[in-house]
């Protein structure tokens, strides 16, 4: 059973009220008087009341003297506020995970004014902010009384992998050098990128060089892919090298540079690759070239491209096999020679290289950077194969904010860690 005890006031032995109930206000103290609250005293009700929910979805009504936390990661949020507000309501909304500069909150005013105008409506859309409104009254409606970010003090670190591997060149016309191909650049397996939480990584995926039409000539360069981000030096994976042209009436046109350089058209110089990314392209010896001669083969991560010789093609040089996946995958190929003879194409190089041919295309393979085969007949060149970036960090520090639509996989190879796989242009929020 309980007890009630009611009074309208409390007085101390001096006969000044200490707190006094008067028409549903109780007041406690008088003007001048000093209040103490004994420590670890709490206030129950009053003020702002902080939900314990955390709000999460794309629409969310929020009620007058509350303070909630807005969690963006998945979508943006539309904050509508309270209908018929009185004077001195006040709300209090937060980034709750420091995701608002991707997805923002955007406030339904519910008929009423903020600062004074209906239009347009405030967006929030930065990083840690938080923000603290009251109501004024019908003039000028909501006020903010601050809305700005908050600095994270607490940064966290996470280990990221890397592999970058470019887009490869399309292989050239005529006796033609196949091409190089993507650069390729990986960290994975040694020292990892230690990057802050909350840092946004851009990823660019190089396309392969496009493949040539019509009448002789030299192959495409592929481009780049690249990784960059506040704090990082930017991760620059070059484009495989154009094959070189040569026919029948001209001497050899170089294979032209690049993360793998280009195989040469006969009696011509491979071009040059770019250390660590990949190799040179192959060359043929202008002294021995003839009609008959194949071109050379483009340049592949792992290995130089093959010269051509009589009556065939040089093959493309091998690419080398990254287990950042969890299972062991070569990228980065170079594509085939051509020669003006049937059945004589050098082959493409492991790795996603395109075969060199007569007169069958051979295109370079995409998501592996590959170089494309050179042809000698009029039907297309190799083309280029696009390349791919992909990011790993501990299961644990994955985020899941991204742009871009990668593939994710978790715990690849019962590792322990996830990957994210661009095969296109993106973002990944650390």
């Amino acid at each position: 059973m309980s007890s009630i005890i009611k009074v309208n006031t409390v007085q101390d032995t001096d006969g000044n009220n200490i707190i006094n109930e008067n028409a549903n206000t109780i007041t406690i103290g008088k003007s001048g008087d000093t209040v103490t609250v004994a420590g670890g005293a709490t206030f129950i009700g009053g003020g702002i009341q902080w939900q314990s929910t955390i709000v999460t979805g794309a629409t969310h009504t929020v009620s007058a003297n509350q303070g909630i936390w807005i969690d963006t990661s998945s979508n943006a949020c539309t904050l509508t506020l309270p209908a018929s507000p009185s004077v001195g309501d006040q709300i209090v909304f937060t980034d709750y995970a420091r995701n608002w500069a991707t997805n923002a909150v955007t406030l339904n005013l519910n008929s009423e004014k903020f600062q004074g105008n209906t239009t347009p409506v405030p967006v929030y859309d930065t990083n840690g902010e938080s923000v603290d409104i009251v109501y004024s009254g019908s003039t000028k409606g909501w006020i903010p009384n601050s809305d700005g970010a908050v600095a994270l003090e607490t940064p966290q670190t996470v280990d990221i992998e890397y592999l970058a591997v470019a887009g490869g060149g399309s292989g050239g016309r005529g006796n033609s050098g196949g091409a190089g191909a993507g650069g390729l650049l990986t960290n994975f397996g040694g020292t990892a990128l230690t990057i802050n939480s909350s840092t946004v990584l851009t990823v660019t995926v190089g396309a392969g060089g496009a493949a040539i039409s019509g009448s002789s000539g030299v192959g495409n360069q592929g481009a780049n892919s690249t990784i960059s981000g506040p704090g990082i030096s930017t991760v620059t994976a070059i484009g495989g090298g154009a094959g070189g042209r040569g026919d029948a009436s001209t001497s050899g046109q170089p294979g032209g540079a690049g993360g793998s350089g280009g195989g040469s058209g006969y009696g011509g110089n491979g071009g040059a690759g770019t250390s660590p990314q990949g190799n040179n392209g192959g060359s043929n010896n202008p002294a021995t070239a003839g009609p008959k001669y194949g071109g050379s083969g483009g340049g592949g991560a792992g290995a130089v491209g093959s010269p051509g010789s009589n009556n065939a093609g040089g093959a493309g040089g091998n690419g080398l096999a990254n287990s950042i996946t969890g299972s062991s995958v070569t990228y980065a190929g170079g594509g085939g020679g051509s020669v003006d003879s049937s059945g004589g194409g050098g082959a493409g190089g492991s790795g996603g290289g395109g075969a060199g041919s007569y007169n069958v295309t051979g295109n370079g393979t995409d998501g592996l950077g590959g170089g494309g085969g050179a042809i000698h007949t009029t039907n297309d060149s190799g083309k280029g194969g696009d390349g791919v970036v992909i990011l790993t960090m501990p299961d644990a520090d994955y985020s899941s904010v991204s742009t871009g639509s990668p593939t994710v996989a978790t715990n690849v190879g019962g590792t322990g860690k996830t990957t994210v796989k661009f095969t296109g242009n993106g973002t990944y929020t650390v």
